[in-house]
């Protein structure tokens, strides 16, 4: 009983509490801000959200806003404790490899010894599984034969209907030749190839490279609040998790288009 009243007494204390809310932070989940509108329909911008940090095992622990490490990056993957890596479809959280302490957030496309190329803003996907994969996982997909490896175009349209196009933006207008055509590329081991649902609104691997593990940050849990550019509050996003916005995108595309 007395360690329960000092455990008790210590946690109300302010020491207990800033080191209860920094061990929350540094290993369970961290608060962020949608800052973009990359993630659009997805994720929109003034959408605040959780990120679980524990999804992709447990990153080395930074104090926010500074983001000084807490502890020293002992195995040299941006991990305390190693865990399972992001799957394509995913939506993740990461540091932008080019600048740390930044934090992005895009859809994982590809992972490692996938093989992928951008034409006509369409995504062509050879998994690392090979054509029997292929055909058994994306039956009703079109698909294209290059040197004998089967790919898939468009891979994630069907599934996530936040992904979208701006018919607006044309090899005319635009000087980003990135968002029409790309080299064909193979990830490398323990890499994984992010972009946006706002797929020609979005800073993304398109044109920086893959992301290493060593970057990857979380998962998105759940919207805690959101509004839009006039501050007008998104009521319907308010505690939804990432899924269930996903689930809403979905049926509203359904509904636009007389689907039911």
């Amino acid at each position: 009983m007395d360690k329960l009243r000092w455990l008790y007494s210590w946690s109300s204390s302010w020491t207990g509490t800033v080191v209860i809310v920094l061990m929350i932070i540094f290993f369970v989940a961290q608060a962020f801000v949608i800052p973009s509108g990359s993630m659009k329909n997805s994720m929109l911008v003034g959408d605040m959200l959780f990120v679980k940090k524990f999804s992709y095992g447990v990153p080395t622990p930074t104090i926010p806003w500074v983001e000084q490490k807490v502890l020293p990056d002992f195995d040299g993957d941006g991990h305390l404790i190693d865990g399972p890596r992001p799957q394509r479809g995913d939506i993740v959280v990461f540091r932008y490899p080019h600048e740390p302490k930044v934090h992005y957030v895009k859809r994982c496309v590809a992972t490692g010894g996938d093989i992928l190329f951008v034409k006509d803003k369409k995504l062509h996907l050879h998994p690392k599984e090979g054509n029997s994969y292929v055909h058994k996982r994306f039956k009703n997909f079109e698909k294209i034969t290059i040197d004998e490896k089967l790919f898939v175009v468009a891979p994630y349209e069907k599934r996530y209907k936040g992904i979208h196009h701006d018919k607006s933006i044309t090899t005319l207008n635009s000087p980003h030749t990135e968002l029409f055509e790309t080299p064909i590329i193979q990830v490398p081991d323990d890499n994984f190839f992010m972009m946006g649902d706002n797929r020609d609104h979005s800073n993304d691997s398109r044109f920086w490279g893959t992301v290493p593990y060593k970057y990857i940050v979380g998962k998105p849990w759940f919207v805690y609040f959101s509004w839009d550019i006039n501050k007008q509050i998104r009521w319907n996003r308010m505690f939804k998790f990432i899924d269930t916005i996903e689930n809403d995108v979905a049926k509203a595309t359904k509904h636009e288009k007389g689907i039911y």
